[in-house]
């Protein structure tokens, strides 16, 4: 394998690179099977890395997956209590809360209370 989207393939690439575009081996004697043994050696820990890695990914993809999960539910919960809200919610208090959500619309909350206190100081 020459390359994998994790850690430790990046390295692998890079090590097997290396060793194509490297010197003409030696004859082999005792240097080169201590050659030989140490990048088998680099080669385990590289793959003890990545599988390592790749568990640590899985984990908290996992986690996340049950966050998301646990807000699309919220969401969900309070989108239907704003819904409930809306139409329990008099014109006046909309306007009112209209008002105080964006201060930049023509209706401000004393022109929303207005019809409300008339109503009630005229009965």
């Amino acid at each position: 394998m020459l390359y994998s989207p994790v850690c430790g393939g990046y390295i692998r690439l890079c090590v097997q690179r290396e060793r194509r575009t490297a010197s003409p081996p030696a004859p082999l004697g005792s240097s080169g099977a201590s050659v030989v043994a140490i990048d088998n050696k680099i080669e385990q820990a590289m793959d003890l890395v990545k599988s390592h890695l790749m568990y640590a990914v899985r984990e908290e993809v996992e986690v996340l997956k049950e966050q998301i999960k646990d807000l699309v539910e919220r969401n969900t919960q309070l989108e239907q209590e704003n819904s409930l809200l809306k139409t329990l919610a008099s014109p006046e208090q909309m306007a009112q809360f209209q008002a105080q959500v964006d201060p930049d619309s023509p209706t401000d909350s004393t022109q929303a209370l207005a019809p409300s206190q008339t109503s009630s100081t005229s009965a």
